[in-house]
């Protein structure tokens, strides 16, 4: 009997695609500096807005961004800190109609409370 054996070829290791007909975005490169003096070097699309700040890769203290060797100005950067969902929901309602739907879902609450206890008394 003959040695039979499978070809195949290694999956995950090779692949059967090609570059022929990838266009590829335009990119710049962008330097950032740590207060350690670590220097990184980032690539972003051309049209991205280019971020002052990115954590270093060295050392994970705040880098900024290099502009002609030097470190870009900070003072008008505008740091955004994390609302709170009632900030949040407050962008959305008022406080007079949250109060209204409040005051709908306890009644849902209640009528299902009396429901399962099996009364039929009202709430008041």
């Amino acid at each position: 009997m003959s040695q039979q054996t499978m070809r195949g070829m290694r999956l995950g290791t090779q692949s059967l695609e090609t570059d022929r007909g990838v266009h590829y975005e335009a990119r710049g490169k962008h330097l950032y500096q740590c207060p350690l003096g670590h220097v990184s070097e980032l690539v972003f699309s051309a049209d991205a807005e280019i971020p002052q700040i990115w954590e270093c890769k060295t050392c994970s203290k705040e880098a900024i961004l290099l502009e002609d060797g030097q470190m870009v100005d900070l003072g008008d950067l505008v740091e955004k800190l994390p609302r709170s969902h009632w900030q949040m929901l407050l962008e959305r309602r008022s406080v007079e109609e949250l109060e209204e739907i409040l005051e709908e879902r306890l009644e849902v609450l209640r009528a299902k409370r009396l429901a399962a206890h099996g009364t039929n008394v009202t709430p008041n």
